[in-house]
């Protein structure tokens, strides 16, 4: 049997399943439980959140029958019955998936329309998926727009889209609408935690750290790379063969940098930046990873009591909370900043390392002196 990959075996099949998108999960639940069903609702929100999965879910507790038959719309839907599992192999009559991207003539929109006259033949509701709207012509969008605001009673639209602001206005007020967010780093990370439990997967903590983080919101995208690091790993997920699998840099060389830098020593920040050139490591990652743990220790600055409550089997947050307490508030705000326009500046340097030394070196340059640092003291 071939192997599955784990963003699909592992894609939700009911509403309880779906992580990082309560507020969405619990409006479409109390609706499906209350009968209140709007006929057109729209999914938005970036890649690998879970846009599909939810009209997927939608449709199954449009149709479900139950275990014996007898069921009707849910918001548990079995996932046993005929309806149920016909819609999770992609097989069942009465619901359709256009995707768009490549179906975004007008021809196309008008023969789904063309279905809508029919009741439907297997299950309760028909539902008309529409993937990537936004990527219809305004012919297109023209077509559909009487349909979508008085369609039969029978008929369900859902539409999904990364970009709401290309849709035209006159769909939008047609359609309820629901924004799926960007899963944050910690429910990614718990989620990798339980799939490769039950895959009996052994993976080091910091090694997950690292995938959730790569992941930027996307559940879909941190299985994938989940998939690919099992690859590299031969079977298991390591810290260092993930980190060489991303080309991310190693947070020591980025503790090291700022820890340098509120001492202002300068011999160090050059030493530390030949070193990354010398192990290939990219210059912007460096900045990345280091905006990212400044962010941190302004937030730590602001709320000492952050700092106080880290997690103990975190060693990057115990140092971040260190270094935050040794840099002053105001230079590491400096910081961020710098790293964040120095970015823009790696590809105008004839060399992207030397780039990155002189934006580290510039906080030194805006350093008060020795003797005036004192007298603040």
């Amino acid at each position: 049997m071939s192997y599955l990959v784990l963003a699909r075996k592992y894609r939700p099949r009911n509403f309880t399943e779906m992580v990082g998108q309560e507020h969405v999960v619990q409006a479409l639940t109390n609706a499906l439980t209350q009968q209140r069903l709007h006929h057109a609702y729209l999914f938005t929100g970036t890649r690998g959140v879970g846009k599909t999965t939810v009209s997927r879910i939608l449709a199954k507790s449009l149709n479900c029958q139950g275990p014996d038959g007898q069921g009707g719309i849910t918001a548990t839907p079995c996932g046993v019955c005929q309806a149920c599992t016909d819609i999770d192999s992609g097989r069942f009559v009465d619901y359709t998936e256009l995707d768009a991207a490549s179906n975004r003539g007008v021809d196309e929109v008008q023969s789904l329309l063309e279905q809508a006259v029919y009741k439907p033949v297997q299950g309760r509701f028909k539902v008309f998926m529409i993937d990537e709207v936004h990527m219809l012509t305004n012919t297109a969008f023209n077509a559909m727009l009487k349909t979508l605001e008085e369609p039969p009673e029978y008929l369900k639209f859902v539409l999904a889209t990364t970009d709401p602001q290309k849709v035209p206005v006159t769909v939008l007020s047609r359609c309820l609408q629901f924004n799926l967010r960007p899963m944050a780093p910690e429910t990614v990370l718990s989620h990798l935690t339980q799939v490769l439990a039950a895959e009996n997967v052994p993976a080091e903590p910091q090694a997950l750290r690292l995938l959730s983080r790569a992941a930027r919101g996307s559940m879909r995208d941190a299985l994938s790379l989940t998939d690919q690091a099992i690859a590299f790993g031969s079977g298991q997920l390591q810290e260092a063969a993930v980190r060489q699998m991303l080309g991310a840099v190693d947070r020591s060389y980025v503790f090291r940098l700022i820890d340098a830098l509120a001492q202002g020593d300068g011999r160090t920040v050059v030493e530390t930046s030949d070193a990354l050139r010398i192990n290939g490591l990219s210059a912007a990652s460096t900045l990345e990873e280091m905006s990212a743990v400044l962010q941190r220790m302004a937030v730590f600055q602001a709320v000492p009591q952050m700092a106080g409550a880290v997690d103990a089997d975190d060693p990057e947050a115990s140092e971040t909370a260190r270094l935050a307490a040794l840099m002053p508030a105001d230079e590491t705000q400096l910081l961020y900043s710098l790293c964040l326009h120095g970015r823009a500046e790696l590809g105008l340097a004839p060399d992207e390392y030397a780039a990155l030394t002189m934006v580290l070196l510039r906080l030194l340059a805006f350093k008060p002196s020795g003797e005036t640092a004192e007298k603040k003291l």
